[in-house]
């Protein structure tokens, strides 16, 4: 094989990654907007603090809850399932800490963020063992029984803040979300942490292949030793759990939450970046670091809309154009047509003559 074809080679490895479309389109995005606006990338520095600021910094720091949401969302759908509750999910986590800390009314207090922290993860957690039970025990349909509970959860979001938009004073509680570390969000930091526990747990252990196999085959792995209900139990209770940390992460920003509109159609956002990210819906295989780039893609993609001043009334379609776009470039139906076209255009290689013996006895 010459070096022009391990080149090619590796180039087509590489472009077979889960992460690198959406890297792609990230770069892509991110050069529009420099065109626009030369000094976009740039980055500053706080002479005060010594924090790192700019449009990279937002986006990273807009993309940890759809991160958290994303990866819980990988796994579930690796089972053959979905999880339309993790927006609703969000917003009873958020109200939950805000509600809390309200009551509280310690602006400075370690152990009222703990507490605020403590709380909403159980209680989202309980909700993603809700869903489990409703598709484990009753046999109910993921997509059914996660549906009743988008639609039940901003309902009880509703209940515990009276209907109103709650807010609450806790700088602890705050900095998780608007806090540095080293420079950088740490929000993100934390989101990447979570994410990198999660990895090692289901790809350094059976966990991760066992998740794959219900997916393919969930009559199989039944045979094979594997128990179903305790899986697809641990998968929606970690998919709650995420969407818990997802909703602290979206309301500490502000301290505020916003019953209509905290984690309103992140679950459209969540499926988008595990998609992107190469999981198929089908079930049977998940990519973590694909939904991790899928996440920060949506991220961009949302803050590049509001860049360049495209109009709210054609953000739907703006989006959808990119989403379709990049999803036609990683199908491999569009790729194999693309290369039986470069066969036909291809002239064919020379065939080496072969000297035949009357030849040879001729000559």
């Amino acid at each position: 094989m010459t070096t022009s074809d391990e080149a090619a080679s590796r180039v087509a490895a590489l472009l077979r990654k889960s992460w690198c479309w959406p890297l792609v389109a990230i770069v892509v995005l991110l050069g529009i907007n420099v065109l626009n606006d030369p000094d976009y990338l740039r980055i500053s520095v706080n002479a005060q603090n010594g924090n790192l600021f700019g449009n990279l910094i937002d986006i990273l720091r807009a993309s940890a809850p759809i991160i958290m949401i994303a990866v819980g969302m990988a796994l579930v759908v690796a089972t053959r399932g979905i999880d339309l509750s993790v927006g609703s999910i969000m917003v009873v986590s958020g109200a939950v800490a805000m509600e809390f800390l309200k009551d509280i009314d310690s602006a400075q207090s370690i152990g009222a963020a703990s507490a605020a922290v403590a709380i909403a993860l159980v209680v989202s957690t309980l909700i993603g063992v809700i869903n489990g039970l409703l598709i484990t025990a009753l046999g109910l349909q993921p997509f059914i029984s996660t549906l009743i509970m988008m639609l039940a959860g901003r309902g009880i979001a509703k209940v515990i803040t009276s209907g109103q938009n709650t807010n609450a004073q806790n700088e602890p509680f705050q900095w998780l979300t608007n806090g540095y570390v080293l420079g950088l969000p740490v929000v993100f930091i934390i989101a990447l942490a979570i994410v990198g526990v999660i990895a090692f747990v289901v790809r350094r252990s059976a966990l991760g292949l066992m998740i794959e196999a219900i997916g393919v085959n969930p009559k199989a792995s039944r045979m094979a030793g594997i128990r179903p209900i305790g899986i697809l139990m641990a998968v929606y209770m970690l998919s709650g759990l995420l969407a818990g940390i997802a909703g602290i992460f979206a309301v500490g920003s502000v301290m505020t939450v916003d019953v209509s509109r905290t984690g309103y159609q992140m679950e459209l956002d969540a499926i988008l970046a595990v998609v992107i990210g190469g999981t198929s819906l089908a079930g049977g295989k998940f990519y973590i670091g694909g939904a991790v780039m899928g996440s920060i893609l949506i991220a961009t993609l949302d803050k590049t809309i509001v860049f360049l001043g495209i109009p709210a009334s054609a953000t739907p379609a703006f989006k959808a154009v990119v989403i379709i776009a990049l999803c036609l470039v990683q199908s491999r139906r569009v790729g194999s047509l693309f290369g039986r076209r470069r066969r036909r255009i291809s002239p064919p290689s020379p065939t080496p003559h072969l000297v035949t013996e009357k030849e040879g006895v001729s000559a």
